[in-house]
């Protein structure tokens, strides 16, 4: 059978109607929808069977196209974004183009909304297989463009998941560009001291792999640099880049470190949260790859004494060193952008910012790390004398239904607070720990044993309730009032130090990597991905996947495996070598256009440009996503989008709507 359908050629429907288990035949009688079915125009047949999406299901449709009893499919079944792509590879297998097909969604859009009322999902159940039928009867067949895909791929973001990305990718051959807005690599993993449950050393796991990033042949690594640009679409990104001067040589620079020694300039180290100092010329950490010296010039006095051959003998030191623009093409791109800490600042009530002995829990980490400010025995900022009693304060910032408040769980406080406090017992076994907290989520592997043993084995207590109120006393210890709800009384105990446990927020540059990339953020302010289930790593925007924190609060194994996933699926593509385009684009109508120029700015995809010569819009079949934000917008009328024409669209409207009944008098 020919791929497509010649004009003068019977329209033939097939409509195939799926129990989908008791989902929909549990609610509605599929047997009477399948004869309704029969009744529509242009159906040569209905048939009904329990599940259509399965090989005898699918088997049915080949046979009957095959037999020439049809030549367009319909199944009524559940949403497109299941299985749609499934039956259009079946009629493509026998010969049919594969979008003379159409699904027809009655479990979701009827009979899971109306569970308590069969005979009204009945008649949606109707509605939409009649609506479906009048679509396809107006569809075209369509062709699938392909575009070459380029065989590289930028990764933003050097963390935890921006690095196993990286690696991954290079190891199957593929040249990666890693772009870091820091002068190194590592993210927040690498200011941690210990991880849970195994409570291993943080820089022991990091360090190994960030090496392994440096030494990488095939991993082009940018540090202190910035995604500043990205044109093209999937497969052919033209990406700018935007490298900040390190004003230090980095191939000269041996990081012996002698030039900060030797700076006079004292700063607060952005690495400690502020809790400790670093030089005006710096690195980060001890171990921090690369090892090269930064000048921070917004602290730098000029004062010469770094690059005296005293001090550097390698004359590394470069005061006229200029930003500088890099231009790259890559064929797909891979966001492990990570995470912020919530500032609790805003939540007076805690008086974080106010009291010097209430902290955050990142400020926590970095006092109990081993190469921390304090070398690893915690203070109290107000005296730094060692705290005899902690209270960790859980759920700052999260699960907060309040407006402006963040609704979603971090996942991983309840975890990083009994870390911290078993951390501290460890060495203070004397000392006094409390987690006030909500609900304690021990959600991964061996999470629940973890945090069973915080208080079986260390005498950690665990306080079921909110701190109502937080205040300081004469010598500044915390004095903290909140509710037992398991006890069911009030309670008020006096700490020497409060951790508030806050939560993890989509980074402050967020809205600026979605709009320079085109993708889609979620209620969350997190990057959306194309499904939450089926397509974790893809974004709506081909070609670009997210991963780690970027996509939503997870702990390192989850942030790790999900780089794994978008680095899979970009080396999947790139191994293609090309890319089909869907054709659900746009098209404009030239002879229409009046080259008002309103659908470029509306555009959410940036798929429009304007040719001036010709004075009329021009659409990226590769960029268009066929959302129909142009074609809705347009005066003229110049803008179809395919699978969507107005044809179809109001075939679809007016057997939707019966007609009006008309008056005695012959009017409507």
């Amino acid at each position: 059978m020919s791929n497509s359908l010649r004009n003068d050629e019977e329209i033939k429907i097939g409509v195939y109607v799926c129990h989908c288990g008791i989902n929909i035949a549990g609610v509605i009688d599929v047997p009477a929808l399948t004869e309704y079915a029969k009744t529509l125009p242009n159906v040569a047949l209905a048939k009904e069977y329990k599940f259509i999406c399965s090989s005898i299901g699918q088997e049915m449709i080949k046979e009957d196209i095959e037999a020439g009893l049809i030549n367009r499919v319909i199944v009524a079944a559940c949403s497109p974004r299941m299985h749609e792509p499934t039956f259009r590879m079946v009629v493509k297998e026998v010969g049919v183009n594969e979008f003379l097909f159409e699904m027809a969604n009655i479990r979701e859009h009827a009979t899971w909304v109306n569970l308590d009322d069969p005979e009204g999902a009945f008649k949606i159940a109707k509605d939409h297989v009649r609506m479906a039928v009048a679509k396809l009867s107006e569809l075209k067949p369509l062709e699938v463009e392909r575009v070459k895909v380029e065989p590289a791929c930028l990764v933003i973001g050097a963390g935890i998941a921006g690095m196993n990305a990286s690696i991954d990718l290079a190891k199957e051959g593929y040249d990666v560009y890693l772009v870091e807005r820091t002068a190194t690599i590592g993210g927040h993993m690498a200011q941690l001291d210990k991880t849970f449950p195994t409570m291993d050393c943080s820089a022991c796991i990091l360090t190994p792999r960030m090496v392994d990033v440096g030494r990488e042949e095939k991993i082009h690594l940018m540090t202190y640099s910035e995604v500043e640009k990205v044109d093209g679409y999937v497969g052919n990104f033209d990406v700018t880049i935007k490298k900040k001067p390190h004003y230090v040589d980095q191939e000269a620079c041996t990081g012996c470190g002698l030039c900060a020694i030797e700076c006079p300039v004292i700063c607060a180290n952005e690495f400690e949260v502020g809790l400790g100092i670093r030089k005006a010329i710096y690195i980060p950490f001890p171990q921090a790859v690369p090892g090269e010296f930064t000048i921070d010039m917004t602290k730098c006095i000029k004062c010469g004494i770094c690059a005296t051959p005293e001090v550097c003998e390698p004359d590394a030191i470069r005061f006229d060193d200029k930003l500088e623009y890099v231009e790259i093409k890559v064929g797909t791109i891979i966001v492990a952008t990570g995470w912020d800490l919530y500032d609790p600042t805003e939540l007076k009530q805690y008086g974080y910012g106010k009291y010097p002995n209430v902290i955050n829990g990142l400020e926590m980490e970095r006092l109990l790390s081993s190469f921390g400010p304090l070398e690893g025995k915690p203070a109290r900022p107000s005296d730094l004398e060692p705290p005899h009693s902690i209270g960790f304060l859980q759920c700052v910032g999260s699960r907060n239904f309040r407006p402006g408040g963040n609704n979603y769980c971090s996942r991983v406080c309840c975890m990083y607070a009994t870390k911290q406090a078993r951390q501290y017992k460890e060495k203070h076994p004397e000392a006094s720990i409390y987690i006030f907290y909500m609900d304690i989520r021990a959600f991964g592997k061996g999470y629940e044993e973890f945090y069973e043993s915080a208080g079986r084995n260390f005498g950690i207590k665990y306080i079921r309730g909110r701190i109502g109120e937080v205040y300081e006393d004469e010598d500044h210890s915390i004095i903290v009032r909140a509710e037992d709800t398991l006890l069911q009384k009030q309670i008020e105990i006096k700490l020497d130090m409060l951790v508030l446990s806050c939560g993890l927020v989509a980074r402050y540059d967020a809205d600026q990597i979605a709009s320079i990339l085109t993708i889609q953020r979620s209620a969350d302010g997190f990057f959306m991905e194309a499904h939450p289930k089926l397509r974790p790593v893809d974004t709506l925007t081909d070609g670009i996947f997210v991963a780690g924190v970027a996509q939503g609060p997870k702990d390192i194994p989850d942030a790790v495996a999900q780089a794994k996933g978008a680095a899979s699926g970009a080396a999947s593509l790139m191994a293609m070598g090309e890319f089909a385009i869907e054709p659900y684009y746009s098209v404009v109508l030239e002879y229409k256009c009046s080259g008002c120029k309103s659908c470029q700015s509306l555009c959410p995809f940036n798929a429009i440009s304007f040719d001036v010569f010709k004075n009329i819009a021009v659409i990226n079949k590769a960029l268009c996503k066929g959302c129909g934000t142009c074609a809705a917008a347009c005066p003229s009328d110049a803008i179809v989008q395919n699978h969507f024409s107005d044809d179809q669209i109001f075939a679809m409207i007016n057997t939707a709507i019966p007609p009006l009944a008309k008056t005695e008098n012959g009017s409507k």
